[in-house]
């Protein structure tokens, strides 16, 4: 899944998308499932046609479906309170920690050093000279990028503290009964409710109906926060399950993580130099839609390293406020 009502994210989806499709057919195992994904709202659709304009402009094949439709195309599922849907057959999921075990052995294989440590020291002024690491190794560099995720924040203190908010987002997977197809794709899609603001994949690889609320989670430290699901997340997504899935009511919850985002004020990418060392890059705000966009994102930061591509002014360090607005999704 990717960003919708955005042709931005919309382009640069797709453009990753290729790449990703690309890497997982050279792959030992599938990364890459081409289960489709389903976007679906009530009576204000206006975010579902703001997502079908910018598919259209980009050129992004989908279907509209209204509501007649969907129960007829997917009968396992209620649509109680659904209007209208948008289905992007060429879309899917991506497998994240496969994805990062492969990528890893492609860059060692092309040459690259890796290094699994964590960083203590570093030193320069006005410019980042060298970084100390845990392993007593000193690493010097011309540019230094920092892409860390939900410990952005904690590494630069007081620049991005207040302005990278990581938070706590529960996932749980529902067991499916033996035999049982209506629940995989391509029978299911990977789908989104926007008003409900839940979000979940078909059974793939046998792990069960995967679902997860996209609202913000409360926000936490990563070094330090539970890693396992509340009582009261765990109620709440059974109730959905029941109302959405109905068949589904009795279902065992069968696997369940503990993940967190780290977006930004508004939902947008942080991309943009440190105010005070010209050669450090933050690369951040992107959850787990960053992965998904990590070619296109990739390729840009390379751009801008190398003064090929002009900044775009929403991935700007000054764009970024210190309170929870997320406008993109």
């Amino acid at each position: 899944m990717g960003y919708g009502a955005d042709e931005l994210y919309t382009r640069w989806s797709q453009q990753s998308l290729k790449q990703w499709k690309k890497f997982s057919e050279v792959s030992k195992a599938p990364l890459f499932h081409e289960t489709g994904v389903l976007w679906l709202a009530g009576e204000d659709d206006s975010q579902l046609r703001r997502t079908s304009a910018a598919l259209r402009h980009c050129n992004v094949p989908y279907e509209e479906f209204d509501r007649n439709t969907l129960e007829e195309k997917y009968p396992q599922v209620s649509f109680e309170d659904i209007q209208t849907g948008i289905f992007e057959p060429h879309s899917g999921v991506l497998m994240a920690r496969r994805s990062v075990a492969a990528l890893v052995e492609e860059a060692l294989r092309l040459g690259v050093w890796y290094c699994h440590a964590q960083i203590l020291k570093a030193a320069g002024s006005g410019r980042l000279e060298h970084v100390e690491t845990s392993r007593g190794e000193w690493i010097s560099a011309d540019q230094f990028v920092f892409a860390c995720g939900a410990w952005l924040g904690k590494l630069f203190p007081e620049i991005l503290g207040e302005r990278i908010f990581p938070t706590r987002q529960e996932v749980f997977f529902f067991g499916v009964p033996g035999g049982e197809t209506r629940f995989a794709a391509p029978a299911l899609p990977t789908w989104l409710f926007q008003q409900d603001l839940f979000y979940g994949m078909p059974d793939i690889e046998s792990r069960g109906l995967k679902i997860a609320y996209d609202g913000h989670g409360d926000r936490v430290d990563p070094d330090t926060q539970s890693r396992i699901v509340t009582p009261v997340m765990r109620e709440r997504v059974r109730a959905y399950v029941e109302r959405r899935f109905p068949s589904l009511k009795d279902a065992p919850i069968v696997e369940t993580r503990v993940c967190q985002y780290e977006n930004t004020s508004n939902g947008d990418f942080l991309i943009d130099r440190h105010p005070g060392m010209e050669n450090v890059w933050f690369v951040g705000g992107g959850s787990g839609h960053g992965f998904k966009h990590g070619p296109a994102v990739g390729e840009y930061v390379t751009a801008r390293l190398l003064d090929r591509a002009e900044p775009e002014p929403r991935f700007s360090l000054s764009t970024k406020a210190r309170t929870q607005n997320r406008a993109v999704f």
